[in-house]
């Protein structure tokens, strides 16, 4: 596939971020964590990052933001393998929420927020 093929297939721009954020859930032994955390990138609907939890795909967890004070519930849609810092997982959020992020740079094809969208 080429690369504009590629890129157009994706529902929003990546941005090669670090957040911290805390993560919580239940693990695919079915007991519950809460792990801080850091992105690697993020994007209007989700992200990717490290966490240290045996995990399943399609779980859904929850992130929360301490900058923005915001939380979203993810479904895990990427397992990575697992390596010294952790094992990437994409998240994916439920609704999308570009400004769950924090970022002041929101790429233009980010969708603007409901409240500021013309009817």
């Amino acid at each position: 596939m080429p690369a504009n093929d590629f890129n157009a297939a994706r529902r929003s721009t990546r941005v090669f971020m670090r957040v911290r954020v805390v993560v919580a859930g239940k693990n695919s032994d079915n007991r519950r964590f809460r792990e801080t955390c850091e992105t690697i990138v993020i994007n209007a609907h989700g992200g990717l990052l490290y966490l240290d939890q045996p995990l399943a795909m399609n779980a859904i967890l929850v992130l929360s933001n301490p900058f923005t004070q915001e939380e979203q519930e993810s479904r895990i849609v990427f397992l990575g393998e697992a390596t010294d810092k952790g094992q990437r997982v994409g998240l994916e959020f439920l609704t999308p929420a570009p400004h769950f992020w924090g970022v002041d740079f929101v790429p233009t094809d980010w969708p603007a927020p409901a409240s500021v969208r013309p009817t």
